[in-house]
Parts: structure tokens; sequence; C-alpha cells
């Protein structure tokens, strides 16, 4: 049989493609095949039992049926502790997502800092773009970095810093400070640390969409628990556009 994808002939796309993150959630269902499963763990072996211990040639009916049901309740027995031993499983992943997702914010954090502390030393040297200080103004009213802001967080510091940097790189005097150096550098290892927790976390949400899509088990507690899959860091129409700019 030929492979059904075939790098040597095609078909290509020539002009490329940019993929996207789909913005959804996608539940856990499982049909009535599931539930006939649960079902027959219980009871296949002691029907079977029953109907071997009625027509076959058995010396005490009754002891062999009581024993068959016993031995038969055994996979639905062990099918529980499975099933408890997957729902712990998914309660431990998410909240390995949770601090993976933290340690995102955490870095965020330390630039935002790093952002308003280099604002402070070049605003007394220069005047800077009205963008700049606008940004700042909102992360200095911001609080915290979470959940429901971490997006916005994202964009305002990195608008800041785009337009932050050029200024700085105008005035020679202010590049060589040594404390505005150490944050242009510090800005830099931040921004490839929040880039590596970004791919831990992504390894973390596809590890949870891939097993509650797992069946039997992780799929079958997934669907009695409500659990949807997850959706991967993904970056805004700006970044993109920012991407395909010039940089040289």
């Amino acid at each position: 049989m030929a492979n059904l994808l075939d790098e040597m002939t095609g078909p290509v796309n020539d002009q490329g493609q940019d993929v996207r993150v789909i913005n959804r959630q996608l539940p856990v269902e499982v049909g009535f095949g599931s539930k006939l499963f649960e079902i027959a763990l219980w009871i296949t072996i002691p029907i079977l039992v029953i109907i071997y211990a009625l027509v076959g040639d058995v010396d005490d009916p009754g002891k062999t049926i009581l024993i068959g049901c016993l031995v038969g309740l055994l996979p639905g027995v062990i099918f529980i502790f499975l099933k408890i031993n997957a729902k712990n499983y998914f309660q431990q992943l998410e909240q390995k997502i949770q601090a993976e997702a933290s340690n995102i914010d955490n870095y965020l954090e330390q630039r935002v800092q790093i952002l308003q502390n280099v604002v402070g030393l070049v605003n007394r040297a220069i005047e800077l773009d009205s963008t700049v200080m606008t940004a700042v103004a909102a992360l200095r009213s911001g609080g915290r970095v979470d959940e429901s802001n971490r997006n916005e967080v994202v964009e305002q510091v990195n608008s800041a810093f785009g337009r932050l940097f050029p200024q700085v790189e105008a005035y020679p005097e202010l590049k060589a400070h040594n404390a505005i150096a150490d944050a242009m550098q510090q800005n830099n290892y931040l921004q490839r640390e929040i880039t590596a927790a970004r791919t831990v976390y992504n390894s973390r949400v596809t590890q949870w969409n891939t097993d509650i899509f797992s069946w039997p088990t992780k799929m079958i507690v997934a669907a009695k628990q409500g659990y949807t899959t997850r959706i991967p860091f993904t970056v805004s129409n700006e970044t993109r556009e920012m991407a395909r700019a010039k940089f040289f």
C-alpha cells in the first residue's frame, strides 16, 4: 500500500500556509457503547458461568454459580480502581498545567518590573514616546498578572519595549548606562524563559488533550467529570504582523 501522504509526489502548497490555533474547547462525550462496555465488565462472566452451570455437566451448580459470580465481579471492581486512578491523574495534571501557567506569569511580572525601572531611568534623560508612558501607566494600575489579563499585559510590555529600546539606542550615553544595559540583558533572558515556559505549558496542554480522549478508562472519567480540551498558547495578530516585518 502506498503512503497516504507522499512528500515526493505532493500535492504541495507553493504559497505556504499560516496556521492558527483554533480557539474552541471540545467536550468529552461517550456513547452507549462505553456504557455497554462498563455493564459487560460486571455481567459477562457471571452470565457465562450461570449458563454453563445450567446446561453443563456440573456436580454442584449452586456452588459453581456462586464462585463464578464472585470471580466475575472482579473486572468491574478492577475498572472502578482504574477510574479512580485516572481521576487522580487528571487532577494532578491539572495542577501541573496551573503551575506552568503561573511560571509564565512570574516571568512576565519580572519583565513588567524591568520595564518600569528602565522607563524611570530613561525618562530623566530624554522625552519618551507617549505610547511608552501610557503602556507603563496601564501596567502600574493593572495589578497582578493572571489568566484574565495575561495576553493584554504581554502586548503592552512587548509594545513598550519595542518603542523604548530604539530610543535608548539613539543615545550612546544611555546605552552605556550600567543599569539600563543590565535591564536590556535581563529582558532578553526573561523573554527566552517565557518562550521556554510556554513550550512546557503547551506540552502539558497537549498531554491533557490527548489523554482525555484515551478510551476507555480516561475518556469515560473525563466525560463524567465534564472535562474539555484546553487551548494552547496563542499570539495576537499584532505579534504575527511584527514577526513578518523586516528587522534589519
